[in-house]
């Protein structure tokens, strides 16, 4: 297993997905069905604005430059898959199960992951506004390069997750559980509810000093002079 920081008590690096597409067919079939099965398809710049794929499996398939507005996956299965330049406003994922996925470059907003499944997912650069993972369960989830804009894990279950190089803006941490969740390498750390939730994460030493006025009102601790 990899280690982030040497020594007892290091944090676990997350496990990343290792995902090899095979040939890839075009996707034709001209809209999404509830419970679907699609295997080893290529959906390239394809408009899927409203459509409903709940409880559709996908796997082995590659979306490139898809409009996911209103998309609905809810109890979705998304297996061995990559997703490149996803772009959208209220995708439904809430209860879904993603598994070595690859986002690549999203431009999304008001995603709702609530209660979904994450194992060795990467989000890799791209802009995601107002993300809803309350109760979601994330497992070897990084997020790399992207910014976040007011992110809410409220009574989610982080373990081995990573950010790199990504701004994390006004995230919700209430009730959150975590457990080797390394945050050094946020280039913007902003919590906005949850401080209390910190325990099981790494923080760098001017993190901690950016977030010492926060810790210090959840303490209560009046700071003068």
């Amino acid at each position: 297993m990899a280690r982030r920081a040497t020594g007892e008590g290091a944090v676990k690096g997350a496990r990343r997905p290792e995902v090899r597409l095979p040939a890839l067919e075009a996707y034709r079939d001209g809209g999404l069905e509830p419970d679907g099965d699609y295997d080893g398809l290529e959906f390239r710049e394809e408009d899927l604005t409203g459509q409903n794929g709940r409880g559709a499996r996908f796997m082995d398939c590659a979306l490139k430059g898809c409009v996911l507005d209103e998309t609905g996956f809810h109890h979705a299965r998304i297996l061995d898959c990559v997703l490149t330049a996803p772009r959208g406003v209220g995708t439904d994922l809430a209860e879904s199960t993603l598994r070595d996925v690859e986002v690549i470059d999203a431009r999304l907003g008001g995603v709702q992951l609530h209660g979904a499944v994450l194992e060795r997912v990467v989000f890799r650069g791209g802009k995601i506004d107002y993300l809803n993972m309350r109760k979601a369960r994330l497992r070897d989830v990084v997020f790399e390069g992207c910014v976040l804009v007011e992110p809410d894990f409220g009574g989610a279950r982080l373990e081995r997750v990573e950010f790199t190089d990504c701004a994390v803006k006004g995230v919700d941490l209430t009730g959150a559980t975590l457990a080797d969740v390394d945050l050094r390498g946020a280039a913007e750390l902003e919590i906005a509810r949850g401080v209390d939730r910190l325990a099981g994460a790494v923080v760098s030493t001017a993190q901690l000093l950016d977030l010492a006025p926060v810790l210090a009102a959840q303490w209560g601790i009046r700071v003068e002079g």
